[in-house]
């Protein structure tokens, strides 16, 4: 079983940046892919970005494709978010998840609970 935590969200404007990280205990992150989704109010979750156990595989959403970069630290069992040119429509809570293979839906096994990313204009 692992645990995940999130944190790193906040208030930012329009154009500014943030960097998320999911922290994992129990089990090492290494055993496990993790993606990025988000879940803005009065909408269903949706994929954001997602890395392979070994790194050597990232895929992310079309809308934020070039913007966002996720990232893993096997030694400190953390996987990043970094969000650059954050709009308004980025504004969700952000949850990262954990699961044995790779994917882009919403079928992982371990969730987090999630921290509030809100870009202002």
């Amino acid at each position: 079983q692992v645990q995940l935590v999130e944190s790193g969200g906040g208030l930012v404007q329009a154009g500014g940046s943030l960097k998320l990280s999911c922290t994992a205990s129990g089990r090492a992150f290494g055993g496990y892919a993790v993606g990025w989704f988000r879940q803005a109010p009065g909408k269903e979750r949706e994929f954001v970005a997602a890395i392979s156990r070994s790194g050597s595989t990232k895929q992310y959403a079309d809308s934020v494709k070039g913007r966002f970069t996720i990232s893993g630290d096997n030694a400190k069992n953390t996987v990043y978010l970094q969000m650059n040119s954050l709009k308004p429509e980025d504004t969700a809570v952000y949850y990262c998840a954990a699961r044995d293979g790779f994917s882009v839906t919403l079928r992982y096994d371990h969730w987090g609970q999630g921290t509030q990313v809100t870009v202002s204009s």
